[in-house]
């Protein structure tokens, strides 16, 4: 397995179980809700889902990777923008910085393969 294919499978994986876990987990919600996003929690948390699959699927299709990639790296871009707004830690803030440089890696690699 190539370490792309194993990033790929770790946002992958990661995203569907954020997105998830909106769905069965009050905390989820409460926290969309501090960070001023309660309306868009269910949007936010339906584009982090098909980004997971779109990465799973992207391990075949070159241009779904570049879309499900990119769209996620945005998504944490403006994750890593809202929790500076809200003033958390640095700590808490680690998670959505880490998640937006691996799919900024991935997007970047990608375009770097083969295409379809």
């Amino acid at each position: 397995m190539r370490i792309l294919d194993f990033l790929i499978l770790i946002s992958s994986l990661s995203f569907l179980a954020y997105g998830i876990s909106y769905f069965i987990s009050p905390y989820m919600k409460s926290e969309f809700i501090r960070f001023g996003l309660g309306r868009l929690g269910i949007l936010i948390a339906i584009l982090e889902i098909i980004g997971a699959i779109g990465l799973l699927v992207g391990l075949w299709i070159n241009s779904i990777l570049l879309i499900s990639s990119g769209g996620l790296a945005l998504l944490m871009f403006m994750g890593v923008i809202v929790r500076l707004k809200v003033k958390d830690s640095l700590w808490v803030s680690i998670p959505a910085l880490v998640f937006m440089v691996l799919n900024s890696y991935i997007f970047i690699a990608s375009l770097n393969l083969n295409p379809d």
